[in-house]
C-alpha cells in the first residue's frame, strides 16, 4: 500500500460491488486525521441502509461530511485540516448533480469545475471513488446514456489530474496510473 505522506490525488474505479469502497478505506487507514465524504443521500429504505452500513464501516476517528452537491467547495474549504479527504462517491455525486441542474446543464458544470479546480489546488491527499462505466451496456434510455456520458467525462477528467488511478475487480487492485500497489 502506497504512503499517504506526500499530498496526491487516486481515483479508485470499479464496478458495483467491486471493492473500491473498502479498498480506498484501507489507503487511508494509516492516516491520522482522514475526512470521509459520502455523496449519498437516504432516499428510500435501500440506500438508508446502505449508508447505515457504510458508516458502520469506517473508523470512529474519521471525520464524516455529508455533501452531495459542493464537493469542491468542501474540498477547498476543509482540506488543511486532514491528511486524508475519501471521496465516494463521483457515481451518485453526478446523479445528484443532474437531478440538480434539471434543465440548466451549466449549474452541474459549474459544480464539477469546482472539484476539478479543487484537486488541481491540492491541499491534502485525496481519494475519490467512481464506478467505471465504460464497460458497460449501452442505456435503452436517453437519461441513462446521458448519465453515463457525465460519468465517464467526469472519470477521464480526474483521472487526467490524478496521480494515482486503480481498477478494482472482484476486490483486487489493478494500477492503471501512478505507483499505488496492491495490499499484501
Amino acid at each position: 500500500m502506497q504512503e499517504m505522506d506526500r499530498k496526491t490525488v487516486t481515483l479508485v474505479l470499479g464496478g458495483v460491488r467491486s471493492g473500491k469502497s473498502r479498498w480506498a478505506q484501507e489507503l487511508a487507514i494509516e492516516a491520522a486525521r482522514v475526512a470521509y465524504v459520502a455523496t449519498a443521500q437516504p432516499c428510500d429504505a435501500e440506500m438508508t441502509e446502505k449508508i447505515r452500513r457504510h458508516r458502520a464501516e469506517r473508523p470512529i476517528s474519521w471525520c464524516t461530511f455529508e455533501e452531495p452537491l459542493e464537493i469542491g467547495r468542501l474540498i477547498a474549504e476543509h482540506a488543511p485540516a486532514f491528511d486524508v479527504m475519501i471521496i465516494d462517491c463521483l457515481t451518485i455525486f453526478v446523479a445528484n448533480l443532474q437531478q440538480e441542474a434539471g434543465a440548466d446543464p451549466s449549474r452541474m458544470a459549474l459544480r464539477i469545475e469546482d472539484l476539478l479546480q479543487a484537486l488541481r489546488a491540492l491541499r491534502t491527499s485525496v481519494v475519490l471513488v467512481s464506478n467505471e462505466v465504460g464497460s458497460g451496456v449501452v442505456p435503452p434510455y436517453p437519461a441513462g446514456r446521458k448519465f453515463r456520458d457525465a460519468l465517464g467525462k467526469l472519470n477521464q477528467q480526474v483521472a487526467g489530474i490524478a496521480d494515482n488511478v486503480v481498477l478494482l475487480v472482484a476486490g483486487l487492485p489493478l494500477t492503471l496510473k501512478g505507483t499505488v500497489g496492491a495490499r499484501t
